[in-house]
């Protein structure tokens, strides 16, 4: 257990797309904590490769394979979770297919779609599964992942700001509507080391000359170190008079007021 920490002993927690980058990041934090963790990767080899980091390092976790564009699947390992521990308390949607940034003239209803369907869809068929378990309980916890990307409109990136966006709306809206079951809903904009942003911090692109520019730290944030932490802190009842915000955790890049 990390000293001074956010008390997760015995909860389960399920992060979406946890095969790698935030997600396997969160995985392996939230296990340092002291909750058991359910690794629901599309990917089977990443799914089974950080269930198994885990559990080396002496945290509990359980991979499950499992596609977020599909609604029986994300059913299939919430009762795999149910079976194994008995228990949800908590549910991380990290999960989100990309494809290729366009303009708005330019994108096609097919990469609208895996959008939607992969951030959106997934988020919402994902919350519909674990909240007979947590009003069960009368306590649960929603962490969604969104982007300032969405709330900027920034150019080439329609689609996926759509997908953005809406889980930013199903969040507060799951916020208004689950409160008196006990149940917080919050989402997280983050600015972190993932494989897509190390890549462009080696290319050096223009725009990632341009965040760290104008970033007040000047730095990407890391998925364990910056980025876990909070999430953990909103899987755990210390968050329990927080619901229907969005955190940007990503060391002041969007400082707005």
């Amino acid at each position: 257990m990390v000293p001074g920490a956010p008390d997760l002993d015995g909860r389960v927690v399920i992060v979406t797309g946890a095969g790698r980058g935030i997600g396997r990041g969160i995985a392996e934090h939230v296990a340092s904590r002291g909750a058991r963790v359910v690794i629901a990767e599309w990917r089977e080899v990443r799914c089974h490769e950080a269930a198994t980091a885990v559990n080396d390092a002496g945290g509990e976790a359980i991979g499950v394979v499992t596609d977020v564009m599909d609604r029986d699947s994300i059913g299939a390992m919430v009762a795999r979770a149910v079976e194994e521990w008995g228990r949800i308390d908590a549910l991380v949607n990290n999960a989100h297919t990309f494809t290729p940034n366009r303009s708005l003239l330019e994108t096609t209803p097919e990469e609208l779609d895996t959008h939607v369907r992969s951030a959106a869809l997934g988020s919402l068929w994902c919350m519909q599964a674990v909240h007979p378990h947590m009003a069960a309980a009368g306590w649960g916890r929603i962490v969604n992942f969104v982007s300032a990307a969405g709330i900027r409109g920034m150019p080439g990136y329609g689609a996926y700001n759509v997908a953005k966006e809406g889980v930013r709306a199903l969040t507060r809206t799951a916020a208004r509507e689950w409160g008196r079951d006990g149940i917080v809903v919050n989402a997280v904009a983050p600015a972190a080391a993932s494989e897509r942003g190390a890549r462009a911090a080696a290319e050096e692109t223009d725009a990632y000359r341009e965040f760290l520019r104008d970033h007040p730290i000047g730095r990407q944030g890391d998925p364990r170190d910056d980025i876990a932490p909070v999430v953990a802190f909103l899987c755990s009842d210390a968050c329990r008079y927080l619901t229907g915000q969005t955190f940007m955790v990503d060391g002041g890049a969007f400082i707005h007021g």
